[in-house]
């Protein structure tokens, strides 16, 4: 029976053999595609391929009249894009319509307490002002510390339940931490390419513009918000809208009702809390915005809020005389559905370091037109 093994072995090998000895000599080549599979094509040679850095640049403009008035029947050649003074092509146009992914920050710290009530109430606000039927959003509170109190959900019930519930925390506000938490959440969400536009990401803050604590600096939040195509919006509470609130009997002098500005601001300029603190430096935003995003480690202390929501093409909405926290957010609600979203890829201008952009309408009424958008966004150099 041995025998019979070893002659049985001996003539399967005989057989295997020169399959195997024919597969060891083949030369070298492409195999043949099977029915129904993509050929995969050899790789090209990329040592010679010098790396170039593209963004698409995503970003809302909003376009009024004279009177103030939304303007909604621009077209896409209405508008002239130029990056660091290059023309661009536009790759994407919408009006009002890309779905919308948004986070909303709140301060919750012992100061605003009085205000929490009113705050508590601007769920439904949110969700069906802002968000609109196809948005999503996630709650996020802060104080001394931050938390994630809702991830992103387009359940509208989940959003207004977290805003009814939220608690007090400590006396901390931790502004420019949340921010750059609010930033990193909103990165994460679909991307927009040249082909797909994906969602609109708004970083929505109510809050006080004031920071303490924080390790982020505010310029650092602002040029990942560029580069991530996250536009602020704010709405500014009032510590001492608050302790009014709080303590209706205020007994300090004063030479006008609360909340209205002793003295008249300069021409063509609505009166804010932040007015009086205006009048003796006149403060640019734009220019203070550009400043923060070039100067990352400095830190800018005065008018947080005005300056992240220019640099992103947003807006600020302080609360003051009879605009409520609710009306602001209603605001913000009315223009996100009626602005224009623009898109492109940056052409003949890759450089790396701050881009200007500049937003201009090309129509015979363009002058009686005011546009607003970012004012531009910065481009690191590439890495190795």
């Amino acid at each position: 029976m041995a025998r019979i093994a070893s002659i049985w072995i001996a003539l399967l090998l005989r057989l295997a053999l020169p399959g195997i000895s024919a597969r060891a000599q083949a030369p070298p080549g492409p195999l043949g595609s099977k029915p129904g599979v993509e050929v995969q094509l050899p790789p090209k040679d990329t040592q010679a391929k010098v790396k170039v850095q593209v963004t698409l640049v995503s970003m809302p403009v909003t376009v009024r009249d004279g009177r103030g008035e939304m303007v909604d029947n621009l077209e896409a050649l209405d508008f002239k894009i130029t990056d660091n003074g290059v023309a661009q092509q536009v790759s994407h146009f919408d009006l009002g319509g890309d779905p919308i992914s948004m986070v909303i920050l709140i301060e919750t710290s012992s100061r605003i307490e009085p205000l929490l009530p009113q705050i508590r109430k601007t769920g439904i606000l949110f969700t069906q002002t802002v968000m609109g039927p196809t948005g999503e959003a996630a709650v996020v509170g802060f104080n001394d510390s931050v938390d994630k109190l809702q991830d992103f959900t387009t359940n509208a019930d989940l959003i207004e339940n977290t805003i009814a519930q939220l608690g007090q925390g400590t006396f901390g506000s931790k502004l420019y931490d949340a921010m750059a938490v609010g930033v990193e959440m909103l990165s994460g969400r679909l991307q927009a390419t040249a082909e797909k536009p994906g969602r609109r990401r708004v970083l929505m803050i109510l809050s006080e513009a004031t920071d303490a604590g924080s390790e982020a600096k505010l310029g650092e939040v602002l040029r990942q918000a560029q580069l991530a195509n996250v536009t602020i919006y704010s709405v500014g509470l009032s510590t001492t809208r608050a302790e009014l609130q709080a303590k209706p009997k205020d007994t300090r002098p004063r030479i006008t009702p609360p909340g209205i500005p002793p003295m008249p601001g300069p021409p063509g300029t609505v009166q804010t809390p932040t007015s009086e603190e205006n009048r003796y430096g006149n403060i640019d935003l734009m220019a203070a915005a550009v400043w923060a995003v070039k100067h990352i480690h400095d830190q800018v202390k005065d008018h947080a809020l005005e300056v992240a929501a220019t640099a992103t093409g947003g807006a600020h909405l302080a609360t003051f005389k009879d605009r409520s926290i609710e009306k602001a957010i209603d605001e913000i609600g009315g223009e996100l559905h009626s602005q224009y979203t623009i898109s492109y890829t940056p052409a003949g201008s890759n450089a790396a370091g701050y881009h200007e952009i500049k937003v201009n309408i090309v129509r015979n009424d363009a002058k009686n037109l005011k546009v607003r958008a970012r004012p531009g966004y910065y481009l690191a150099a590439p890495e190795g």
